[in-house]
């Protein structure tokens, strides 16, 4: 089986970006969480029939798929709800998580984690890698990229892990704070590295 490298990082701190460059310069093989929560919920799936039984057809658009803004709405304002969500999906995202590992092919895969830290998955890693970012310029990036307000964006970064949280956990870090920071070099490098392990693991 090929090494789990878990990639994780706080909102807007450039995880996408970073795994993208590790898929396309070198072909990593990558399991992103976020897709995977997306899947477990499309029109058909066990996990939008036991949604649409416990919250009703109206959490539905007029597409027929889940209404995210109304359901994000519903388990913001009840904890009680969130935590029905969180048991009834979390056990089906991971179950998917571990199925595409099993299948890949290259020397390691990235696993896409953004809430790693919060959701306690860093034991599905082998190693974890992460994208690090100073706040105020996180803040700034969400802002800019959901068209957020200042103490929205900062509201979220509260909810997240904080960033000494993330870098208890890390064993490898990629900087990318400023503008001419380069990422190709520190994941050239990493990813050099990750080879190495890929072998030794063998």
């Amino acid at each position: 089986m090929a090494i789990v490298i878990g990639l994780t990082g706080g909102i807007a701190s450039g995880k996408t970006t970073v795994a993208n460059l590790f898929h396309q310069q070198f072909g990593v093989e990558i399991v992103d969480a976020d897709v995977i929560a997306r899947e477990v919920v499309e029109p058909g799936s066990e996990g939008l029939a036991a949604i649409i039984k416990h919250f009703g057809a109206s959490i539905l658009t007029a597409q027929g798929t889940l209404d995210r803004t109304q359901l994000r709405e519903l388990i913001f304002t009840q904890p009680n709800e969130k935590h029905w969500l969180n048991q009834l999906l979390h056990p089906m995202i991971r179950r998917q998580m571990l199925q595409q590992l099993k299948q890949v092919q290259t020397p390691y895969a990235l696993l896409v984690i953004p809430l790693m830290v919060e959701n306690n998955l860093q034991a599905l890693a082998d190693k974890v890698l992460v994208v690090d970012v100073e706040p105020e310029i996180q803040i700034e990036r969400t802002m800019a990229r959901d068209k957020v307000s200042r103490e929205q964006a900062k509201s979220i970064l509260a909810s997240q892990a904080s960033r000494e949280q993330r870098l208890a956990i890390a064993d490898y870090v990629i900087k990318n704070s400023t503008a001419n920071q380069k990422l190709l070099p520190q994941i050239t490098e990493l990813h050099q590295k990750f080879l190495e392990m890929s072998r030794e693991n063998l």
